[in-house]
């Protein structure tokens, strides 16, 4: 007699409709919200309550009143919702979703460089884990660095740890800035060559140049505009301009396409893909919302030191 076989199990994978529907509901269930960076895939873009560059998800973590906080962005972004929001439950969908930055700069490097110089300030990059940020006088993001350093009456500055931020500050003020690491970076933003953007304007000669001050200086040198996703968000809405390149993310790219049909955007490189940033998925949100997982917490002693330089920034920050 022939045995019989377990029966087979079939998984049904939902569709991206049903799934953000699900999400939908259990958003409104749960009291809860779900904040997105730029650089998500476009179906996690369009469920995102709001979607934004990482200032703009600083602000909107810290004004929200919901109860859970779905954070679709890298790690350190989601420490610094639950730094902000003792209160709340900060769940990250994907446990892979590391900013490989964020690993760069150490808290004890920050210390020892702070031992060297008791004369300076300390501006720390938000790209960093929270016991980074809590060595800091002040944070900061790509699109107020500037508009920090210059505000502060210290002459001398200790900034970490995007080198290629700090040259775009130092073009920007009388300050002096000590840099740390020696080659921090975002490997994303270093894919970019100034011959790219030759190329480029070359076939595009009508078109606007807009680069993240995470790129190289010779990228930047040969831009139009130097802009955080969200300022290249606003310079595509307000410029006259109908076509642009653009220096950052592919997912800040699909977003102009989307919101701005009419106009044109080229990617100065097609491979410019934060892998942990794609890391979430539609699938992952569901599951991060449904089942409550992974959650994010800061220690209350550690987050409260760090919150007083995040909270100056926002003060500082227009």
């Amino acid at each position: 007699m022939a045995r019989l076989g377990a029966s087979p199990v079939i998984v049904v994978k939902m569709n991206e409709k049903d799934l953000s529907e699900k999400i939908s509901r259990l958003k409104e269930e749960k009291n809860s919200v779900i904040l997105a960076h730029n650089y998500q895939i476009e179906p996690v873009q369009l469920v995102a309550d709001y979607l934004g560059d990482s200032l703009g998800l600083a602000r909107k973590s810290a004004e929200t009143d919901a109860d859970i906080v779905v954070f679709a962005g890298v790690d350190f972004m989601a420490e610094t919702a639950s730094m902000l929001n003792p209160g709340k439950k900060i769940l990250l969908p994907s446990k892979k979703a590391e900013c490989p930055m964020a690993a760069m700069l150490s808290a004890e490097k920050i210390r020892g460089t702070k031992d060297e110089n008791p004369d300076a300030a300390t501006v720390i990059y938000v790209n960093t884990f929270v016991d980074a940020r809590a060595e800091a006088d002040v944070t900061c993001t790509s699109s107020n660095a500037v508009e920090i350093v210059n505000a502060l009456e210290e002459d001398r500055v200790i900034f970490g740890p995007d080198r290629n931020l700090a040259w775009h500050v130092e073009q920007k003020t009388n300050k002096e800035l000590i840099k740390i690491p020696e080659d921090g970076h975002c490997y994303v933003h270093r894919m970019f060559t100034s011959e790219d953007v030759i190329r480029l304007k070359e076939e595009n000669p009508r078109a606007e140049v807009m680069v993240h001050p995470e790129s190289d200086p010779e990228v930047q040198m040969r831009a139009d505009h130097i802009c955080s996703t969200g300022q290249m968000m606003a310079r595509a809405g307000e410029s006259d301009s109908r076509e642009f390149i653009v220096g950052t993310e592919i997912g800040l790219v699909e977003r102009l396409k989307r919101e701005f049909p009419e106009k044109k955007f080229i990617p100065l490189s097609k491979d410019a893909v934060c892998e942990p940033m794609k890391r979430h998925t539609l699938e992952k949100v569901y599951k991060s919302l449904k089942d409550e997982i992974y959650e994010v917490k800061v220690p209350p002693k550690l987050a409260e030191r760090a919150k007083k330089a995040t909270e100056r920034m926002l003060e500082m920050s227009d």
